[in-house]
């Protein structure tokens, strides 16, 4: 498996977080903005969005798996990896790489709003049109794209491709 076109450039991503970092810091200027990257494919874009954030903000991260060694998701969410701080009362910004069915997010949600954060939002890089089977509202989208297999930018196939600096397409195998 190879990718087989480039989807999203490296500096259109680049124009879009600043995008959003503006947005995000106008909105939550004077406030207590805690960010929450969902690992492992968050990291990257969570790192380049909170350059672009000129708000104080703080930086915490979960791990959640639906999948297990599936390519599909299970519709059973594990926790693998908790907050570390408490969020009462904290405005909290959900970081995403990608939001695909919505399932694990919905979740992710729910278990975080019994917490009482004074506010609860999401950013994504990408939301993928038309497949979300459970609807999630994403306050701060970069881009939206369609139901093709992509890497790079934090997304990996078999752990890998996380690391190209623009977002791609994988060929389709023959096998």
């Amino acid at each position: 498996m190879n990718v087989s076109k480039v989807l999203i450039s490296e500096e259109e991503i680049q124009t879009k977080l600043s995008e959003m970092g503006k947005q995000i810091s106008d909105d939550y200027a004077g406030k207590d903005l805690l960010m929450v990257g969902v690992l492992k494919g968050a990291f990257i874009v969570m790192a380049d969005l909170a350059r672009h954030v000129t708000v104080p903000v703080e930086f915490d991260f979960m791990a959640v798996s639906s999948y297990g060694a599936a390519t599909q998701t299970s519709g059973v969410v594990r926790i693998l990896k908790d907050l570390d701080q408490e969020i009462a009362g904290r405005d909290v910004l959900i970081v995403e790489d990608i939001i695909d069915s919505g399932l694990t997010l919905s979740y992710l949600l729910k278990s975080l709003r019994v917490r009482r954060p004074a506010s609860l939002e999401l950013a994504s890089l990408l939301v993928k049109k038309g497949i979300q089977s459970v609807p999630v509202d994403v306050r701060y989208t970069g881009f939206e794209i369609g139901p093709e297999f992509v890497v790079g930018y934090g997304l990996d196939y078999a752990g890998k491709y996380r690391n190209l600096p623009y977002v791609g397409v994988m060929e389709e195998s023959s096998e």
